[in-house]
């Protein structure tokens, strides 16, 4: 039941959050980084492809949270969420 090894990524997405954005999200939460670096890793997404892959739908909600909930304060964007939904339908994550 196992996939067995899938290999190296050939590509890493890196997210990153601006220095206001995670200070934003810090401050909502109660919470300070410390940092002055004007930007911060979020993620580090391994995968195969050389394009961005839409996120998973958890995090789609998760960001549609408010900033006191550890969300980025965005609006759902529907059509980005059904999207996601479709391509995860399909694929899993191998971690």
């Amino acid at each position: 039941d196992s996939l067995g090894d899938t290999g190296p990524a050939a590509f890493l997405d890196i997210i990153l959050y601006s220095r206001e954005q995670i200070r934003k999200e810090n401050a909502a939460m109660g919470q300070d980084s410390g940092s002055d670096a004007p930007w911060g890793i979020v993620s580090i997404k391994p995968q195969d492809v050389d394009h961005e892959l839409p996120m998973q739908p958890i995090t789609v909600m998760r960001n549609a949270l408010g900033e006191e909930h550890g969300g980025s304060g965005v609006p759902l964007d529907h059509k980005a969420y059904r999207e996601s939904v479709e391509f995860w339908s399909s694929f899993a994550p191998v971690k």
